[in-house]
């Protein structure tokens, strides 16, 4: 499933071809995604500027020049890719080949559209009239993990008397938006923490170091393209290439790179988790 890094790779990919441009066509091969895309669709976005596409958690953002906002989630499989203007053949445009997974497509002025693919159809188009802040499936969201408002302090407050194991609190997002499960693992190692400890357990100083150790995973997997697993590839089609940083993800019985020792794999909300038993307490 694509996690921050993978969507922020996303929204970098696509802005230069995205911002400033007008729509003016939509296309819904098929409504039936996570919810059911709005039969209104094309007649809202068209002739509609993007200003502006952000990412809140997981969610792609288009800012529209109308005040209205539109919300994208990739869902488990889902990726955006930007396609080229058609080639114009005796004045007429060649129509752009598709395939059975590709299910909408927004086209601009440039001649260039955006097209949303998803086999599993768990991805999401979603009108926000009034604002993406303002949108049900954002307002109850926790702060950004790279924002202003994340910090040790801030953990330690929420965790109090908390009893769940640190690693399901951090993947909370109520608590932080956008860590999932392979960055929740790394984040957590880097800190020094074993996964399992119940989140009230934690003291402050060490709850600023987990800020620190997910800071620096995310940083780094944006700067790498995000973490390829299965078929996820960037907004310019390239795939990230986090996954060759991993110290703990997948190496389960491997060697740890500290401490040599073999890593220890254990369950935890469904979820693998990886962790070193001696550099982790």
């Amino acid at each position: 499933m694509p996690e921050l890094p993978e969507v922020e790779t996303t929204r970098r990919g696509i802005a230069p071809s995205v911002v400033g441009q007008r729509v003016t066509g939509v296309i819904v091969r098929d409504v039936r995604l996570r919810w059911p895309v709005s039969p209104h669709l094309g007649a809202i976005l068209h002739g509609r500027k993007v200003v502006a596409v952000d990412r809140r958690a997981k969610y792609l953002i288009f800012r529209l020049d109308n005040g209205g906002d539109l919300l994208v989630h990739l869902g488990m499989s889902g990726r955006l890719c930007i396609l080229p203007a058609p080639r114009r053949v005796s004045g007429v445009a060649e129509a752009l080949a598709h395939g059975p997974h590709d299910h909408v497509e927004l086209q601009f002025a440039s001649g260039k559209a955006l097209r949303f693919t998803d086999p599993r159809r768990f991805g999401a188009f979603l009108l926000a009239p009034d604002g993406a802040e303002q949108h049900p499936r954002l307002v109850d969201l926790g702060p950004e993990p790279l924002g202003p408002d994340f910090d040790g302090a801030y953990l330690f407050a929420r965790a109090r008397g908390r009893k769940v194991a640190v690693k399901q609190f951090l993947m909370d997002a109520h608590i932080v938006v956008g860590v999932g499960n392979i960055y929740a693992n790394e984040a957590l190692f880097l800190a020094g923490i074993r996964p399992t400890v119940p989140a009230g357990r934690i003291s402050r100083e060490r709850f600023a170091r987990l800020v620190i150790g997910v800071r620096q995973t995310l940083t780094q997997a944006i700067e790498a393209g995000g973490t390829s697993f299965r078929d996820f590839v960037g907004g310019d089609g390239k795939p990230g290439y986090f996954s060759q940083s991993l110290t703990v993800y997948g190496r389960e019985g491997l060697p740890c790179v500290r401490c040599e020792r073999a890593l220890q794999e254990a369950r935890l909300g469904g979820r693998a988790t990886v962790f070193c038993g001696h550099c982790q307490r």
